[in-house]
């Protein structure tokens, strides 16, 4: 068992290098296994300013870009494979990873704010990515408790990988 991240590229601002998705799976394996997870999958989507500008106005109704949006799957579908496939035991069943959900990338902001903080690209898409997965896991900022918790968590995991600013 395992968590799995899965990723795709609707953006041309820069190319996703091998590199840089090994280490967002790095900060996955990290964060899964500070909050006791051992199996499960990340859909990761890269965008543009405008990409997102759209999907945060049609899903959250705030009419403009941001730099990372969360969208969880709260479902269990362990009780849909007993429909679909009939197995005897469960060692007989096809793998099968609960999806967590959606985590969706501005490059665009990506950049902006790494230049705007003075650090590098790559920490900011992590520091995007690892709040992402949190929200997913049903972390929040609403108030300044739940926002320090989440904050230490974030940086935790970035500095275990060595992702300091």
């Amino acid at each position: 068992m395992s968590v799995h991240l899965e990723w795709n590229n609707e953006q041309e601002q820069m190319e996703i290098s091998e590199q840089l998705i090994e280490r967002l799976n790095q900060l996955l394996q990290l964060t899964a296994e500070m909050e006791g997870i051992t199996d499960g999958e990340v859909e990761l989507t890269f965008v543009d300013d405008e990409q997102i500008h759209e999907l945060n106005r049609d899903y959250r109704g705030i009419d403009r870009p941001t730099d990372v949006l969360s969208f969880a799957m709260h479902e269990e579908l362990d009780e849909e494979l007993d429909i679909i496939y009939e197995v005897e035991s469960e060692d007989d069943a096809p793998p099968f990873h609960d999806t967590f959900g959606d985590i969706i990338i501005s490059v665009t902001r990506a950049k902006e704010q790494s230049e705007d903080y003075g650090h590098s690209l790559e920490r900011e898409l992590g520091f995007l990515f690892v709040h992402g997965f949190l929200h997913l896991l049903g972390y929040d900022h609403q108030d300044e408790p739940s926002e320090k918790e989440m904050m230490s968590k974030q940086e935790s995991v970035l500095a275990q990988a060595g992702l300091t600013r």
